[in-house]
């Protein structure tokens, strides 16, 4: 069976898409650096490239859009009508490839959060769960 081309329509707005310096990025990097913390942005030695993370002190955030990722009982996280298949496919591939950099970094001694598009009012909330519950000297 060969996979359906997309219309022109579609790649116009596929290609529009943003892969950094969303808006939800920017918002979590004006809490990090508002709660004093450094960071570095993809960092590609760490596996999954995180969006931000601090090696030294072993900690590596995530910032996933919803549709992409297909976050789980989210509404942004359809399915398209066409191509069912590649795009399940791919869905299942993307959510694989998360968990498996997740699971290096941990083994690695990293804590590790995966900040959802969705939860934009929760930022602060997310990031003091991982940083200050372990102890990280935010000053």
């Amino acid at each position: 069976m060969k996979a359906s081309h997309p219309d022109a329509a579609t790649s116009v707005r596929m290609a529009g898409v943003r892969q950094k310096g969303t808006k939800i990025e920017m918002l979590v990097a004006a809490e990090l650096r508002e709660m004093g913390l450094r960071y570095r942005k993809n960092v590609k030695q760490l596996p999954g490239s995180p969006d931000f993370a601090n090696r030294a002190r072993r900690w590596a955030i995530f910032v996933n859009g919803c549709f992409w990722h297909h976050h789980t009982s989210c509404t942004k996280a359809t399915l398209p009508k066409s191509n069912t298949s590649f795009w399940t496919t791919k869905f299942r591939d993307n959510r694989r490839r998360d968990a498996q950099a997740i699971v290096k970094l941990r083994r690695d001694g990293y804590r590790v959060v995966v900040i959802w598009e969705c939860e934009r009012d929760r930022i602060r909330a997310r990031l003091c769960k991982i940083l200050e519950a372990r102890r990280i000297d935010t000053r």
